[in-house]
């Protein structure tokens, strides 16, 4: 159902509201959530409006801050090549439970500037970080910035 709903919105998104449209939006998104149903394990309840007001006001802040301080450290890192640089691969273990907030933990952290998630395992999120020097400062710094909130918005 939420597949169908979300389709059908982006449908009128882009397309316009008119009566053949509504129509051909209707065929168009049932069949998308009839073949994609078995892809889509997220679900959507009535509570969402509550959670989005939620998101808006608990998580936005703090990931502007955060993608705020993580673009001025890169940009300290491209003008002044003499910094010390140590890349690598992390294995950040989440407590998050729901399908949804680890998505969006995953995604939070690639829109960070100087890290990249590649993959999303269970209860672990496999990260490229421009500089790792202290594994478990990384995990506390993922575990209070985002968790915290995320949790609050989607547990």
């Amino acid at each position: 159902m939420s597949v169908f709903l979300t389709s059908l919105i982006l449908w009128f998104v882009i397309t316009g509201f008119s009566y053949s449209e509504l129509i051909v939006g209707i065929a168009v998104s049932l069949i998308v959530s009839l073949v994609f149903r078995r892809f889509h394990g997220i679900r959507f309840d009535l509570k969402l409006p509550l959670r989005i007001i939620r998101y808006l006001v608990m998580f936005l802040p703090v990931f502007i801050v955060e993608m705020v301080k993580a673009n001025i450290d890169v940009a300290f890192r491209v003008l002044n090549p003499h910094l010390p640089l140590k890349p690598g691969f992390v294995s950040v273990r989440t407590n998050l439970k729901k399908d949804a907030s680890r998505l969006f933990l995953a995604n939070s952290i690639t829109l960070t500037p100087g890290t990249l998630s590649l993959d999303l395992k269970g209860d672990e999120i496999f990260v490229h970080w421009i500089d790792v020097k202290d594994l478990k400062e990384k995990e506390k710094y993922i575990s209070q910035k985002f968790e915290k909130n995320l949790r609050e918005v989607f547990e």
